[in-house]
């Protein structure tokens, strides 16, 4: 399996990171990709959001909200 690899900048790239076209978006170099990226499809389709990112930002929101009822009881 060919990793998305720039042996100038020599460094590692994710699929979603190449450009369009396969390149670096660096330097320029065609790097190979593992994954061939549809090119109707924008950078932000291509990019999702992990699962467990949502879940943490509802447990935030509860704690959250749970410490602004609490602060609220302190009003009164």
């Amino acid at each position: 399996m060919a990793m998305p690899w720039c042996e100038p900048c020599d460094r590692f790239w994710n699929p979603g990171s190449v450009t369009e076209a396969g390149e670096c978006p660096i330097c320029g170099t065609a790097v190979d990709t593992p994954v061939e990226i549809p090119p109707n499809m924008d950078s932000a389709a291509r990019q999702k959001v992990p699962w467990h990112f949502w879940v943490a930002i509802t447990a935030a929101g509860i704690y959250l909200a749970w410490r602004a009822i609490q602060g609220i009881g302190l009003l009164f």
